[in-house]
C-alpha cells in the first residue's frame, strides 16, 4: 500500500485529522458499497441506469467500495494530439489507453467517440467505457472557446458504452446553448440506460480577477456542480477548489455570507466539502480531476487530491495526464496510489 502520510509531507496531519464543522458528514449521502440501494434507487433513474452504475462500481481495484478511479483521455482534441501524446507516443493508439486503464485497476476509461469506437469490440466487455460527447477543439484559429458535439448518445450506446460524458463551460457566453444540448443528451442517455457524467467547468476571462483565478473558487465551482446535478448528472467532474469568494470578490451573482464564514473555511477539505454539498449533498457523486502533469511531483499531488476528495465526501478521482504522459508502469503506479487512498481505512470522512 502507498505510504500516504509520507507523500503528503508537512500537510499530512492537517489533511488527515481535520473535521468539517460547517457542513458535517452526517448531512451527506456518502459513497459506499450500498450507494445505489441507499441513494440512487430513490431517483427516477431506470433500472438499466442503475445496472450500468453498478457496473462502474464493480470494476477494478475499488470494486465494491462505492468509489471510482477513472482514466480520462480526451485531451487529444482540446490540447491537440501532439501536446497530449508527444511525451509518450504509444498513447496515439487508443488500445494502449484502454490497456493502461485495465492494468491500472481503474473502474472505467473515458475517451473520445473515435478512440473508443476503434477498439470497442476488443474492450467493451473488459472494462466500462465512458464516451465523451463534446469537446473544445483548438485547430480553429483564432481560438474559439466552446464545446461542440462530436458524438450522439446512440453511437455511445451502440459501441457498448455504459456512460456518456460531456463538458459545459458554465459562465461562458455559450453556456446557455451547451446547457440545452447536454440536457437533451443526458435525457436520451438515461432513456437508453446509460450513466451521465458532467465535466462542470467554468470559463470566463472575468473569473481571473486581480491576480486570483476564481475558476477554481469553491463558491463558483460549487454552483456549477449544483447546475450539473440539476441537469441530472449522475457523476460530476470538477476541479479541486483552491480558493473561495468568487461571487463576493468579482462582485456579481447571488450568494450569502454563511457560504464564507460558516459553511466553509480556508481548509482544502472544507472547500471541497462545499462542492459535495452542491452535488445534492452527495446524491450526485463528485469526482475531482487530477490536473496536468508536472513531472516528479505528480504522485504526491495525485494522492493529495484523492485525500481531499475522499475526506470531503467525494466519490473518487478522474486522473489522466499524470498517468498517460509517463511510461505505462509509472502510470499504473500512480493510478494504484490514488486507489490506495480510497482503500485505506486511515483516510476517513472529515
Amino acid at each position: 500500500m502507498t505510504d500516504i502520510a509520507k507523500l503528503l509531507g508537512d500537510e499530512a496531519e492537517g489533511l488527515l485529522s481535520h473535521t468539517c464543522s460547517g457542513i458535517p458528514r452526517e448531512q451527506l449521502h456518502l459513497p459506499g458499497g450500498d450507494f445505489i440501494d441507499r441513494v440512487m434507487a430513490a431517483s427516477d433513474r431506470r433500472p438499466s441506469v442503475l445496472r450500468n452504475m453498478q457496473a462502474l462500481f464493480d470494476h477494478g481495484r475499488l470494486a465494491g467500495t462505492g468509489y471510482l478511479s477513472i482514466l480520462p483521455v480526451d485531451q487529444g482534441i482540446e490540447h491537440s494530439a501532439g501536446a497530449s501524446f508527444g511525451p509518450n507516443p504509444i498513447y496515439f493508439d487508443p488500445a494502449n489507453i484502454v490497456e493502461l486503464a485495465i492494468e491500472g485497476g481503474c473502474n472505467a476509461v473515458a475517451s473520445t467517440l473515435g478512440g473508443l469506437a476503434s477498439v470497442a469490440r476488443r474492450y467493451a466487455h473488459r472494462i466500462p467505457m465512458i464516451v465523451k460527447l463534446n469537446h473544445n477543439e483548438t485547430l480553429t484559429y483564432p481560438a474559439v472557446y466552446d464545446q461542440t458535439l462530436f458524438a450522439q448518445v446512440e453511437q455511445a450506446f451502440d459501441m457498448g458504452g455504459v456512460a456518456v460524458g460531456a463538458t459545459i463551460y458554465f459562465g461562458s457566453a455559450e453556456s446557455r446553448r451547451q446547457i440545452m444540448e447536454i440536457s437533451e443528451a443526458f435525457e436520451r442517455a438515461h432513456e437508453l440506460g446509460m450513466v451521465t457524467v458532467l465535466w462542470a467547468y467554468l470559463r470566463n476571462p472575468a473569473f481571473k480577477h486581480e491576480g486570483t483565478d476564481y475558476h477554481v473558487a469553491a463558491d463558483l465551482t460549487g454552483q456549477a456542480n449544483h447546475m450539473a446535478a440539476t441537469l441530472k448528472a449522475d457523476i460530476v467532474k470538477q476541479k479541486l477548489p483552491e480558493t473561495n469568494g468568487g461571487y463576493r470578490d468579482i462582485g456579481f451573482g447571488h450568494t450569502h455570507d454563511r457560504v464564507y464564514d460558516t459553511l466553509t473555511s480556508a481548509h482544502p477539505v472544507d472547500l471541497a466539502r462545499y462542492q459535495v454539498a452542491n452535488c445534492y449533498m452527495g446524491r450526485a457523486g463528485l469526482i475531482n480531476s487530477g490536473g496536468g502533469s508536472k513531472g516528479a511531483s505528480d504522485l504526491g499531488e495525485a494522492v493529495r487530491t484523492a485525500v481531499i476528495n475522499k475526506r470531503a465526501g467525494g466519490m473518487g478521482l478522474i486522473s489522466g495526464r499524470k498517468a498517460f504522459q509517463k511510461p505505462m508502469a509509472e502510470g499504473v503506479e500512480l493510478l494504484n496510489a490514488i486507489q490506495d487512498v480510497y482503500l485505506s481505512r486511515d483516510v476517513t470522512i472529515a
